[in-house]
């Protein structure tokens, strides 16, 4: 499968989701049935249905786990992906530019 941004040859297939090796972009070519059949049914603040590949805003500062860290309100979080077995409500795996990987919960983000 090529790259949808930059149709690169090269994308390789982890787990559900597809990634480029030279633009870094990654997708998932799990459709919104597909999701629905699945059972990932999640909604943001707002009730607006999310899936995975969407973006999303953060309404309230997050602390991060294990660090003094702290990921502001506002912050947009780019390609989220709906995790399938949420642990301690945590529905949404994501990476967060200075932060890295994370889970967040569906009720302290908006959808863009």
């Amino acid at each position: 499968m090529n790259c949808p941004k930059c149709a690169c040859e090269y994308a390789y297939q982890d787990g559900a989701l597809w990634i480029c090796p030279e633009c870094a972009h990654e997708w998932t070519t799990v459709a919104e049935s597909e999701a629905a059949e699945i059972g990932v049914a999640v909604q943001d603040a707002n009730g607006v249905a999310l899936v995975s590949g969407d973006s999303v805003t953060l309404i309230k500062d997050l602390k991060v786990k294990g660090s003094s860290s702290t990921v502001k309100s506002g912050t947009k979080v780019k390609n989220i992906r709906l995790v399938a077995d949420p642990v301690d409500g945590h529905d949404i795996a994501c990476k967060i530019d200075g932060v890295g990987a994370m889970y967040l919960k569906s009720e302290f983000v908006k959808k863009v």
